[in-house]
């Protein structure tokens, strides 16, 4: 890990960059970071949001103090090697009907569809950030044969558990809402729910691996095949 760097974006709030480049091996060490951060701040800490390579700290405290804590909290850091967040399996129904993508991405990487799913439910992917909607997960990295650019033109309208790849990032989308990421098929599992606590089925640190499902079971899960993205 590179030597921590604190950066101002905003009054009362600092960034602190561990990395210059995302890679799933930065995660045992974001997490620590985000312990020992919450733990040094305690109640003066009003908001705390890891990312790919960066923590933002809001704080109540001043400028002067906030990064005192900072770079005391930081000290002799080292990799979070406990279990970490929780795993979920989630289950997509990869289709063209529901994930118009799939079919192009076969094309462009030279794989069949099947291929594709294969690959992209292959392997765990960690959490690496909530963001962009309420319960939206960007995680990765998916396999290199997968990356594929987001949409020249962003959708006005995607439908809800839509499943999708922006670059080497995959996200499944929690609500309707724009957006321009490749979807390749839909889950029926609710991302973002009011009722749960913490409302966000995942949190960064959490591991993800997608299930594979016929549209049958995508059905009897609850999924929603007629609404259009």
């Amino acid at each position: 890990m590179m030597k921590p760097r604190i950066e101002v974006v905003a009054i009362d709030s600092l960034m602190v960059r561990l990395f210059d480049r995302i890679d799933e091996v930065n995660m045992p060490w974001m997490l620590a970071a985000s312990r020992r951060l919450s733990a040094a701040f305690g109640e003066h800490l009003l908001d705390l949001v890891p990312s790919y390579t960066t923590l933002m700290v809001q704080s109540a405290l001043a400028p002067g103090e906030a990064r005192a804590r900072i770079a005391q909290a930081l000290d002799g850091l080292q990799p979070d090697t406990g279990s970490g967040g929780r795993r979920h399996e989630i289950p997509v129904w990869y289709d063209a009907s529901v994930g118009p993508e799939l079919p192009v991405l076969a094309a462009r990487s030279g794989l069949s569809e099947a291929e594709i799913v294969r690959l992209h439910g292959e392997r765990d992917y960690p959490v690496f950030a909530l963001g962009f909607a309420p319960g939206f997960g960007f995680m990765g990295l998916v396999d290199e044969r997968l990356a594929s650019p987001r949409l020249s033109t962003p959708r006005k309208r995607v439908a809800a558990g839509s499943v999708g790849i922006a670059e080497r990032q995959t996200a499944a989308y929690p609500a309707v809402s724009p957006g321009g990421w490749n979807l390749i098929g839909r889950t029926p599992v609710r991302l973002f729910d009011r009722e749960r606590e913490g409302y966000s089925l995942l949190q960064p640190g959490d591991r993800v691996r997608f299930v594979p499902v016929s549209r049958s079971e995508f059905l009897a899960m609850g999924g929603d095949v007629e609404a259009q993205g």
